[in-house]
């Protein structure tokens, strides 16, 4: 199977797993309710619970077993983009070529969105009866989404894109932000998803974080790219907004053309990580080449 039937297929997956998570609009509070899934079902290219699935996919993990942690991830996501969104951070208008939730909605309403798709995330890992894993691994997987979601990975990551604005990086500092900004939320989807097979083994695990490491760094570089190459309708959010707000990107630093050279040179990285595993690894080499060849 190619890996755009794959996707296709997880993607559908993963959406109605999302729907039956998330609290009907009808229940109380419903107005916080009917925002939570107009900015969680608004589309998206799902590419965090992709990777939880096609890591289970790679160990033969039941696809039951991967729902609660590929939609966790991706409440933990959605949460990070309707915040991102806000006035405060970066006061953009649309997301996923729709209104973004604080536009549609009202500011404090998206605020408490968040809010409560980060709880939601929490949740659904520690008590979802499906996951079949251990204990301590279930544990694990808290542990990593903590992590991953505050201060020290995609939290932090912003608090330095924030305070970046108007400065001057070097090569260093940028990737240091975007490690935690945008890398430590794919770590923690590959993680979870190995997590997911009982036995993982230690040695599988550092292959897939290497993988993970790689294919995080080379998708904020292309997010860097598109902004200058693609055009609003394609995102679904505003063309050249890096610009707009004085952010430092890859391209800004290396240009465009080596900037394009490293997510290569990184994507090349994690497809040579995986080469201790069989063609049930496929998809995720399939995965990797995808996110620099992506339009959106």
């Amino acid at each position: 199977m190619c890996l755009k039937s794959l996707m296709t297929n997880y993607q559908q997956r993963v959406e109605a797993a999302l729907a039956s998570y998330l609290p009907m609009a009808s229940i109380q509070p419903t107005h916080l309710h009917e925002a939570m899934r107009y900015s969680v079902l608004n589309g998206g290219k799902r590419i965090r619970p992709l990777l939880v699935y096609l890591v289970g996919n790679a160990l033969n993990v039941a696809p039951t077993s991967l729902d609660a942690p590929a939609c966790a991830v991706e409440f933990i996501h959605a949460y990070s983009l309707v915040h991102d969104d806000l006035p405060a951070m970066d006061n953009d208008d649309l997301r996923r070529g729709k209104a973004t939730c604080h536009k549609a909605f009202d500011e404090a309403t998206a605020i408490l969105v968040g809010d409560a798709l980060q709880s939601l995330a929490f949740y659904i890992l520690s008590s979802e009866p499906n996951l079949q894993t251990t204990d301590k691994q279930r544990l694990e997987m808290i542990t990593t989404l903590a992590l991953a979601s505050g201060s020290r990975g995609m939290a932090g990551g912003q608090a330095i894109d924030m305070e970046s604005v108007g400065h001057i990086l070097n090569i260093a500092e940028l990737e240091n932000m975007h490690i935690h900004k945008t890398g430590a939320l794919i770590r923690a989807s590959i993680k979870l998803g190995a997590l997911s097979f009982p036995s993982i083994e230690n040695n599988l695990l550092e292959k897939f974080d290497h993988y993970a490491k790689c294919i995080g760094l080379a998708f904020q570089i292309q997010d860097d790219i598109l902004d200058i190459e693609s055009d609003t309708e394609t995102l679904g959010k505003p063309q050249g907004s890096d610009i707009a707000h004085n952010k430092v990107t890859y391209p800004s630093l290396l240009g465009l053309r080596s900037a394009k050279e490293l997510a290569q040179e990184l994507i090349d990285d994690a497809i040579n990580s995986l080469s201790d595993f069989d063609e049930k690894a496929d998809p995720l080499r399939w995965m990797a080449n995808y996110i620099v060849t992506r339009s959106y």
